[in-house]
């Protein structure tokens, strides 16, 4: 049996453009990041398993709109998230590209690295090239 793959770039565009909720900030209470002056809300959406490319690309985006329509403005990412891995990070771009583009000055992303992400002596436990590596191709 085979695993059923679903790829963000074989998945057409929303024919409705995205609008947010206009009471999105109701729902939730923000608060101050320690002396940053970065408020956030007290529940982020992390993106591992759920939003890889083994899953509908259609279902990842009501997700994060779901998301997003409620308050949550932290999404939180990673290098090897998916899976494959990077898979969560692009289809989280491509949705960036389409549907939050009006709102990325609302977001705040976290990203991390630091596990294995490919083969070889620089590919795992966060050396200083890999940390590199995965920051230019998390951009």
């Amino acid at each position: 049996m085979s695993e059923e793959r679903y790829y963000a770039d074989d998945v057409p565009e929303t024919h409705q453009p995205y609008v947010a909720a206009a009471d999105r900030y109701q729902h939730l209470d923000y608060r101050r990041v320690g002396t940053s002056g970065l408020l956030l809300p007290p529940i982020s959406l992390g993106l591992w398993w759920n939003f890889g490319d083994d899953r509908p690309f259609e279902t990842q985006r009501e997700v994060l709109r779901h998301a997003f329509d409620r308050g949550i403005t932290h999404f939180d990412l990673a290098n090897n998230y998916g899976p494959p891995y990077g898979s969560a990070e692009e289809n989280f771009g491509r949705m960036m590209r389409t549907d939050f583009k009006p709102y990325r000055h609302e977001l705040v992303l976290s990203s991390k690295a630091g596990w294995d992400m490919y083969p070889g002596p620089y590919g795992k436990l966060g050396s200083r090239k890999y940390l590199l590596n995965s920051l230019d191709e998390s951009l």
